[in-house]
């Protein structure tokens, strides 16, 4: 799928940089044609030449070669480049991308490229998990930046964790993933729910749960991409869609969420409930903030919530698809298959928090699919796009 490609390679100044040497490699091996920028501290960890021998081009360091004067433009790299993955990606150039600061060769590209940007992270674990970090990437996941999770394993620091660069053949496979998607959905109408529901108490406070909305925003991505006109019900949450052929209509609450997609049901050719919706609101929510001096201790009254699965399911049309989602804690496969039969879904798509790195607000899923006909897929931990695709290729197979 590389073949005829043109890509760029960014290498920014980690230990790590010392596996572009076999990023290069594969890339080439696959059919590509590579070009490397580097960042000057870059050169520390791996030489200009050894790059240059593997892909066969010059590297550009600066924006002109100070022997000949020759331009190194940023501009034109930026428009020849079919996809431009940086790899490694310090905390600090991941920081610089995402506040759209140019002050080397590498990141002026960036700020070119017209192309699509793959990211993959690598530093230690405490510095990846830290919350200036994660708003990094969550913000370059906004602008429409494909971020390569980290793996886990021992690091340059002698500890042990979440930081580690991928291993060069499965970004590249993520890059060669991302040009064999066809647009197989193309003329499809999909709709997808995303995201917790917030149920008033009163004008401050809540009930609701953990949801980040970042799996459904991977399937609404990932169907958009492959030609599908998405329609995006989404609770509140922090990331975006980026792509134009998704349509967001932003609710609240569980009611909300409800009429939404009981009103759009009947146009669309897939429905996909991946939100997490509460079961209760209050009975009686108030007007105005309740003063705890004033009231104490006291108890709230609930009323569930309509079933927007069970709704849609019988509902159906003929040709329609229905999945739904399942997170569970215990008797997990039971539950599941006894909420796909229910509810009178296609299939049904089960994730435990018992399953480390899984569920609420991870990047990361573990997922098994179930259909009405008892079969049982499971699927290893992946990045929630990797899931999402994997989904959507199961759903591919039932239209």
């Amino acid at each position: 799928m590389l073949k005829g490609k043109n890509i760029i390679l960014g290498i920014t100044g980690g230990i790590a940089a010392y596996k572009s040497a076999l990023l290069v490699r594969e890339l080439v091996k696959r059919g590509a044609d590579v070009k490397v920028v580097m960042t000057p501290l870059a050169k520390q960890f791996i030489t200009p030449l050894t790059l240059a021998t593997l892909s066969g081009h010059p590297i550009m360091v600066d924006f002109f070669n100070p022997e000949n004067g020759e331009w190194n433009s940023h501009v034109k790299l930026g428009l020849w480049a079919d996809a431009y993955l940086i790899a490694p990606a310090t905390a600090n150039s991941l920081g610089k991308m995402a506040n759209g600061i140019a002050d080397n060769l590498l990141l002026t590209t960036y700020l070119s490229a017209k192309c699509p940007v793959f990211v993959a992270p690598a530093m230690d674990l405490d510095m990846y998990a830290h919350p200036s970090v994660q708003r990094n990437l969550d913000r370059l996941r906004m602008d429409g930046v494909r971020v390569i999770q980290p793996g886990t394993g021992f690091l340059a620091s002698g500890l042990e964790g979440k930081g580690r660069m991928e291993e060069p053949v499965a970004i590249v496979e993520s890059v060669e993933l991302f040009f064999s998607a066809k647009e197989d959905m193309k003329g499809k109408r999909v709709m997808i729910t995303a995201g917790p529901t917030y149920e008033k108490i009163d004008p401050v406070r809540f009930i609701g749960n953990y949801s980040s909305g970042k799996m459904g925003y991977a399937l609404a991505e990932e169907c958009a991409e492959r030609g599908a006109e998405v329609l995006l019900i989404s609770g509140p949450v922090q990331v975006r869609a980026t792509h134009p052929n998704i349509r967001v209509l932003q609710v609240e609450s569980a009611a909300e969420m409800y009429e939404s997609a009981v009103e759009a049901s009947p146009s669309q050719d897939v429905e996909i409930l991946c939100a997490a919706v509460a079961d209760y609101t209050p009975t009686h929510p108030v007007g105005r903030k309740m003063k705890r001096e004033k009231i104490g201790d006291f108890s709230l009254e609930l009323t569930a919530t309509r079933d927007i699965a069970a709704a849609l399911g019988e509902r159906k049309k003929e040709g329609q698809l229905l999945i739904g989602f399942a997170l569970e804690t215990n008797d997990e496969m039971s539950n599941a298959k006894g909420k796909c039969e229910r509810k009178n879904l296609d299939f049904i798509v089960l994730n435990s928090l018992n399953d480390k790195n899984a569920g609420f607000r991870y990047d990361t899923n573990k997922i098994t699919i179930i259909d009405r006909q008892g079969r049982i897929s499971p699927y290893e931990l992946k990045d929630k796009r990797l899931v999402a695709k994997d989904i959507i290729d199961y759903a591919k197979k039932l239209l």
